[in-house]
Order: structure tokens, then sequence, then C-alpha cells
């Protein structure tokens, strides 16, 4: 059995923990900061064997020459080489072995031009997608198109529906007020903001979310509904899938 823990790390990323029961070995996604890390890993008696990477950014990334240096690691992550440390660089379509479960690997460029996500099916299937889908919306748009990102949100969503979502940051109350604004006759969106309040005020993480809940309520996965268009042609072009994607993603920006 394959348990998750999130790891809170800086201001508001979450390192993902990945353990089978029967094993000390762990893996850790996008370790931005080792402190943590290494607190969790000696306090549970743990021996970190793989770390993921999502894309190249510091707050994923900035832990690894701690964590490598302390355990040896294999490190796993995109075709990037201003990643130091890698063992083993993936790319789309690609799979890899972490604790005896196959993960495959999907390119989802936007946030970043070398970004990629993790899923590994089962039962539930789970993705690991750094900074390109969150619960109630998806990433900025740094190096990568709004076309580029429209499309690996796209990828994303022809997942199974009981996909857990493993994102590596806590956005979903900002994100749910975005949706409420771009989907405001949304009883599912009404409903999932009340409910993330609930847990932000009980300091809980509001993750993982689950992609059928996304595809009911996150803006950014329904460009093609009326509602959706409605409301942000408001703010822009909506005359496309894609410019609708594009203007809501610029008026998030802008929110």
């Amino acid at each position: 059995m394959l348990s998750v823990t999130p790891i809170p790390a800086l201001s508001d990323n979450y390192i993902w923990l990945l353990r089978q029961d029967t094993s000390p070995g762990v893996c850790v996604v996008d370790p931005g900061d080792a402190e943590p890390v290494i607190q969790l890993l000696e306090q549970k008696n743990l021996n970190l064997e793989t770390i993921l990477i999502t894309h190249h950014h510091g707050d994923h990334t900035a832990g690894l020459p701690a964590l490598i240096e302390r355990y040896s690691p294999h490190v796993i992550g995109p075709d990037n080489p201003d990643i130091q440390g890698l063992t083993q660089r993936v790319g789309d379509g690609d799979s890899c072995q972490v604790m005896g479960r196959r993960f495959d690997v999907y390119a989802v460029p936007g946030h970043t031009l070398d970004h990629i996500a993790f899923f590994t099916p089962g039962i539930p299937p789970l993705l690991f997608c750094g900074d390109t889908l969150f619960a109630g919306g998806c990433g900025r748009l740094f190096e990568g198109s709004p076309e580029q990102m429209h499309q690996s949100l796209k990828t994303l969503a022809a997942l199974p529906d009981d996909t857990l979502i493993y994102a590596a940051h806590e956005y979903t109350l900002a994100n749910f007020a975005f949706a409420r604004a771009a989907d405001p006759h949304n009883a599912e969106v009404t409903a999932a903001l009340a409910e993330v309040q609930r847990a932000r005020e009980l300091d809980r993480p509001t993750l993982p979310s689950v992609l059928s809940r996304e595809k009911l309520t996150n803006p950014f996965l329904r460009c093609a509904d009326p509602d959706v268009r409605a409301t942000a042609a408001e703010h822009g072009d909506t005359t496309t899938d894609q410019a609708t994607f594009t203007t809501l993603r610029a008026w998030k920006d802008r929110f």
C-alpha cells in the first residue's frame, strides 16, 4: 500500500513523501527545502531512496544538494541541465520504477518549458503535477505559452476521473475565490469554496484533489462551458476554448 504524506515547506509548498508500509525506503517529490524532509526522515527512521522533480524552479529543487549529500538517492527529473544532481532524465512517454510501482511521465509545459508530471496507475491512481494543475486552478505562465498550458491541462484531464492530484502548493483558497468569480452560478464551486475555507481555518491541507471534482469546479478545465465563457467574455476573447483559456489565465494574473 502506497501512502502519501505532505511535508509543508517554505511559505506554501508541499513536498510529497511516498512510502510503502512494508519498507523504510521512501520517495519525496519536489524538495524545495531539505530541512523539513530530513527532520521527518530522522524522526520516523526512514531512508530516502528516490526523489522526483517536476521542473527546475528553486522552490522545487533547492533541497537537492543537502539531500543528495546525506542520503545518495536516485533522482529522477526532466532533461534540463539547470537541474543539478539528476541520476535519471526523463521526458514525455517515459516511465520509471519507484518503490515497485510504474510511474508514467507526461510533458506538461506551460509554467516552465521543462515541466513534467508523474502518474502512477492503481486504486486510486496518483498524479504528481508540480505547478501545472492545482485544485481549482493552474500554474502561472513563466516560460511557456497559453497554448502549451491549455494542451497540458487537456492531457491531464484525460487521465482517469478518480485520479488523486498532488499539486505542489497550497493555493486552493485563492483559486476557488477566482473560480467563484469566473463561474458564479456553479453550485459545485460554491460548495468547494466553503469546504476549503473550513479546512484552512483548521490549518488542514486542501490536497489532494480528485480529477472528477476538478472537471466540475476548475474554470481552466471548463473553457467550453457556456457560463464560464460568458463571464470570461467580459475580460477578453472567448471565441474558442483556447481563447477562453488565455483570457482566464490573464484575468487570474490580475485577480
